[in-house]
């Protein structure tokens, strides 16, 4: 499944890469916390529990992924590409056709927060 929010905000790669990393989570969201660093990756808290999380900086922005999550869920931060290039563009996506409408619900929450996040930060 896929989920896109798009934040009428304008920022650059460089302006995303600086303020969203693995300390700064708690600064987008109200259900995510930086617990420590593991090697590349992080243990934070979630919606959905503890997890060894991967942070990158790529193309355009970061990405997050939920590394021992059953549903692979992961996240990008990006702006300058389509389908919004002069806008911040948040993209989610688990590797299921189809889930209970309640976890559809908690993700919808979950990119909720980070749009508040985004559009308070931004």
């Amino acid at each position: 499944m896929e989920f896109f929010r798009i934040i009428d905000k304008q920022a650059t790669e460089e302006q995303l890469q600086t303020k969203i990393h693995p300390k700064s989570v708690e600064n987008f969201t109200e259900s995510m916390l930086f617990i420590e660093n593991v090697e590349n990756n992080f243990i934070g808290l979630t919606l959905w529990g503890e997890f060894n999380i991967s942070y990158a900086k790529i193309n355009g922005g970061v990405r997050f992924a939920l590394l021992d999550c059953p549903n692979a869920l992961s996240w990008t931060i990006t702006s300058g590409f389509p389908p919004e290039q002069n806008k911040i563009v948040l993209h989610c996506t688990i590797n299921r056709i189809q889930k209970p409408i309640e976890f559809v619900e908690e993700i919808e929450e979950f990119l909720e927060e980070w749009e508040t996040g985004l559009n308070r930060e931004f």
